[in-house]
Formats: structure tokens, C-alpha cells, sequence
């Protein structure tokens, strides 16, 4: 089954769980899923997501496959930090956003998220939030980032959610 130009693949693995994400990371280098796909896959927005979204160094990119809908948001090189290797049941790894990197792509790439209230238009997961994000790395990030704009988002989080 053909991924995109030059990347193919067994059928067999259609129905194995995990595959469309792991593909993400294949067929477009370097990347890692980030945005509302990491977000989606923790728990911190109610909606599923159809399409997988990554970030990368490379060029904005969009690829339809028999596995999916992949999109690819750019990112300074710098900047591709903050994810984790997530094991497969069959060793393979996922290279997925950790939570607040998830959060920091989101607020860093969407500048349209800039009040209070458009913070709790994400409908994020309070509970989540509060109890699992950890709010000195988000810090951290943000400060990697070097970002003005993106430390005022930060801090429009941080009093939407009480965090």
C-alpha cells in the first residue's frame, strides 16, 4: 500500500492499532505528533481527532493515505523538543508530543488562542490540567520558545484554568 511518493507498505497492517500514528512519524522526517492529535491521544480535549497533526523543521505539509489524513505544521528546528518515545505492543516506537509540549505547539502555531476566553473555547480537561500537567515544564517550554506572544497565550492558560 503506498503511504506517499517513495513510502509503501504491508496491508496487513490496515487493522493493527497504533499504525496510522506510527506511519505519521515515517512518512515525513523529521516530525512528532503534536496539536490535537497528542492532545486528543492524553485526554485534555474531549473531541477525537480524525486527522493525525505533527509538527516538523521541514516544510508545511499534507498527505491522504488508506491509513489516514496526516498533516504537518512547521516549527523552527530549535524548537523540536518535548516529545517522547511511546512503545507499540510490537517494540516499534511513537515519537508523540509530551502533554505540554502538546499545549506550547498549539499555542505557539494558533496565535488566533490569545484571551481568557478563547482558553476555555479549547474546552481542555480541568481535572487533567490541574492534577497531570506539569506546570513548571510548561514554563520551561515557553521560555525555550522565546516568545513573547506566546509567554501573554501562557498566561491566559494559566488564568482561564486556574492553573
Amino acid at each position: 500500500m503506498r503511504l506517499r511518493q517513495g513510502y509503501f507498505t504491508f496491508p496487513e497492517y490496515k487493522g493493527k492499532p497504533d499504525y496510522a500514528r506510527y506511519f505519521a512519524n515515517r512518512i515525513y522526517r523529521p516530525s512528532y505528533i503534536s496539536l490535537h492529535s497528542a492532545l486528543s491521544f492524553y485526554g485534555i480535549i474531549p473531541e477525537s481527532v480524525i486527522q493525525i497533526t505533527s509538527v516538523t523543521s521541514l516544510k508545511t505539509a499534507y498527505f491522504v493515505n488508506p491509513f489516514g489524513e496526516y498533516s504537518y505544521k512547521t516549527i523552527r528546528k530549535e524548537l523540536l523538543f518535548g516529545y517522547i518515545l511511546k512503545s507499540m505492543s510490537d517494540g516499534r516506537v511513537l515519537q508523540i508530543a509530551d502533554q505540554e509540549k502538546a499545549l506550547i505547539d498549539l499555542l505557539y502555531l494558533y496565535p488566533q488562542y490569545c484571551t481568557v476566553q478563547d482558553m476555555l473555547d479549547l474546552r481542555l480537561d480541568e481535572e487533567y490540567l490541574k492534577n497531570d500537567v506539569k506546570k513548571n515544564l510548561l514554563q520551561d517550554y515557553t521560555s525555550r520558545v522565546k516568545s513573547k506572544a506566546l509567554e501573554k497565550r501562557v498566561k491566559q492558560l494559566f488564568i482561564a484554568y486556574g492553573l
